[in-house]
């Protein structure tokens, strides 16, 4: 086992993906987070249900508002 696999740690987490300007957040999916560098990693099951999700276009359980701002340089 590498080093890499021993810093991974099984969590839930929040999945967000902006679809054709829509900002679409999916709660409580697994995944295996390497917590030093914050990358996470989905099972291919996930993926393929994560998909599933946003395609069929489910009734999401709740909608929320989210603000926008413009990064001004």
């Amino acid at each position: 086992m590498n080093n890499n696999q021993e810093q991974l740690v099984e969590k839930r987490v929040t999945y967000s993906l902006e679809l054709n300007g829509k900002f679409i957040l999916i709660e409580n999916v697994p995944a295996r987070i390497n917590e030093e560098a914050g990358e996470q990693f989905f099972a291919p099951s996930t993926v393929m249900l994560l998909q599933q999700i946003i395609l069929d276009g489910q009734e999401p359980k709740r909608v929320i508002q989210t603000p926008v701002y413009n990064y001004a340089t």
